[in-house]
């Protein structure tokens, strides 16, 4: 990419592509192997990438967001996911078990304390973590918030998104019996993991469609469910997570929780007409984090690719990378 063109495009865009120096699969134990993988600068400042979902996976374009001459990105599919083993698997599978594989990637590359960056999800995971190892962590750079309340399920399963898609919602809803309809999660729940392969599929392209659908400022609604096997797997660990609460032990954990962070510093960007999470979540957080910065972007929703968003999350990694004295972007 040429960094002498004009300010306004170098600002949107993302850093060149680049490929990784290093990727293996870490056995975690309990008959799981993670995929990491090390991009950018082995002595730049060590940042870990958190994927959405959960279920989701790491694709080349989150590397970009990241000055490959400032910048350590580790990256890594979590469990059951993209290139990780076995794939879509339920099993073992928890927010703890995250936690602790996240704890066992930065062990293993001798890493003391990191940048954390996570979006939705990766979001949620990133605020757990931090607060089960605040010292190994130098600053949150979150997008899109998260605090996996049952607030933020109603909202999205429950009939608070559906009324601003009334025709998607009435197609979602309508997959299961009327009766069933007031616990969506536990109705798509008992099909993703009934054990037909053919309704399994079904369920999970209408799951994942869905969320897709509402990503984008910019949809149309018509966002499909992504490929066969992707969308199964998706499907099947986000529900997963969402019918057992995301595995906190209450409601506003997090929340709850935040004092145990309280030194940590963090930047939120979030979308302002974000229908997946909406910005109630990320405002909630701020205040009680006091050491953190809230960027509400006008006219963007949920996806990481949006302009507004990916102009603030690479000045967020920017600035942090300054701060910590790496080379500034030009």
């Amino acid at each position: 990419m040429d960094r002498t063109a004009d300010h306004n495009r170098a600002t949107h865009s993302l850093y060149p592509p680049i490929e990784p120096f290093d990727s293996f699969l870490l056995d975690v134990g309990d008959g799981h192997s993670i995929h990491v993988e090390q991009c950018g600068n082995p002595g730049g400042l060590p940042v870990i990438v958190l994927h959405g979902g959960p279920g989701g996976g790491c694709s080349p374009a989150m590397r970009r967001y990241f000055d490959p001459q400032a910048y350590r990105i580790v990256l890594f599919d979590q469990r059951g996911c993209g290139r990780s083993r076995p794939h879509g698997s339920v099993e073992n599978n928890t927010t703890w078990h995250l936690v602790a594989d996240i704890e066992h990637i930065r062990k293993r590359l001798g890493i003391n304390a990191w940048v954390v960056f996570g979006g939705s999800w990766g979001a949620t995971l990133a605020l757990v973590y931090a607060q089960a190892h605040p010292e190994h962590a130098l600053h949150l750079i979150l997008r899109g918030v998260f605090l996996a309340t049952r607030e933020e399920l109603d909202w999205f399963y429950g009939g608070g998104a559906g009324r601003f898609w009334p025709g998607l919602w009435r197609a979602f809803a309508g997959m299961v019996p009327e009766d069933e309809r007031a616990d969506l999660i536990a109705a798509f729940h008992k099909r993703l993991f009934c054990g037909d392969r053919m309704i399994e599929m079904r369920f999970a392209r209408a799951w994942a469609s869905w969320e897709n659908a509402l990503a984008s400022i910019a949809s149309d609604g018509s966002a499909g469910a992504g490929p066969s096997s992707y969308a199964h797997a998706f499907a099947r660990l986000e529900n997963h997570y969402f019918f057992n609460r995301a595995f906190l032990r209450e409601d506003q954990q997090i929340l709850n929780n935040m004092s145990r962070m309280a030194h940590v510093p963090g930047t939120i960007v979030q979308g302002r007409f974000d229908m997946v999470c909406p910005p109630i979540a990320a405002q909630r957080l701020h205040d009680r984090w006091r050491n953190a910065r809230l960027l509400m972007v006008p006219m963007a929703g949920h996806a990481i690719s949006e302009p507004g968003i990916t102009r603030e999350l690479l000045r967020a990694t920017d600035r942090v990378a300054a701060g910590f004295g790496r080379r500034r972007r030009s």
